[in-house]
């Protein structure tokens, strides 16, 4: 089976789905086999990846559904390497659809327990919430990134996470680890981004990687050209930052498989 990672921030707008893509755009570049799955309704990863959503396809709905298998659902993108399951809006209703289902919390891990083995990497973009839908990309996991924004109210929002995390770790994933919190949107210009980053660093400790993302605004173009930023601007500040990144955490991921 392949390591899976779940990507999640209950706050929206915190780099969450940039993170995913451009980590996973880093990992197959290193030649590791990435597959994305985009929970999030709002599909952002998938609109990032260039993906067109209007026409019907099988989507990460129909996975968690159980409608169609993770490999109908499977998309290949112009990046060797790496593949992606797009998301739907439907997944706005897959809370209410699965509350009758038996063992909901398993849903998307009996999924990809069934199809998942030709990848290294899996990497869950997760809704700004903690829904169903988010449980269930948990409960999934081998480990959790936490974007985190470099803004004061953000660190209340990881807060409830890390205690979400540990609930899910206590009633149904017991190996579920915090892989680490990523820092981003880093302004160096003001003194908030630093008064930010050392609360965090006091708080979480070791688990701050030692990247941090800054603000860029090739960063926030690439999407609109459904490219990752690493293809968009190579050069720019932001893709290094992320090519560091996934380097950070391919190299935790090697100490976490060792304990």
């Amino acid at each position: 089976m392949p390591r899976i990672l779940a990507v999640a921030n209950r706050k929206g707008g915190v780099g969450k789905t940039t993170t995913t893509v451009n980590v996973a755009t880093a990992m197959a570049a290193a030649g590791k086999k990435v597959l994305v799955i985009d929970l999030d309704p709002q599909g952002n990863a998938s609109t990032s990846m260039g993906i067109n959503k209007k026409g019907r396809m099988a989507s990460s709905y129909d996975v968690l559904l159980g409608d169609k298998s993770l490999t109908e659902a499977v998309v290949w993108t112009e990046i060797p390497n790496f593949s992606l399951v797009p998301s739907s809006p439907d997944l706005a209703g897959a809370e209410v659809e699965l509350v009758n289902v038996k063992n909901r919390e398993f849903a998307l891990k009996k999924a990809l327990y069934k199809d998942a083995v030709n990848y290294d990497y899996i990497l869950i973009d997760c809704p700004p919430s903690l829904s169903l839908v988010t449980i269930n990309a948990l409960v999934a996991a081998d480990a959790v990134i936490v974007p985190l924004q470099c803004e004061f109210l953000a660190l209340e929002g990881v807060t409830d996470l890390i205690r979400n995390i540990n609930q899910i770790k206590k009633n149904f994933n017991p190996t579920l680890a915090l892989h680490g919190v990523v820092l981003t949107m880093y302004d160096r210009r003001n003194n908030l981004s630093q008064m930010v980053e050392d609360d965090v660093r006091s708080f979480f400790g070791k688990k701050v990687y030692n990247t941090v993302i800054p603000r860029n605004v090739r960063i926030s173009e690439a999407p609109s050209h459904g490219k990752p930023v690493l293809l968009y601007d190579f050069k720019c500040p932001g893709s290094q930052a992320y090519i560091s990144l996934a380097g950070e955490v391919l190299k935790r991921e090697k100490e976490l498989i060792a304990c």
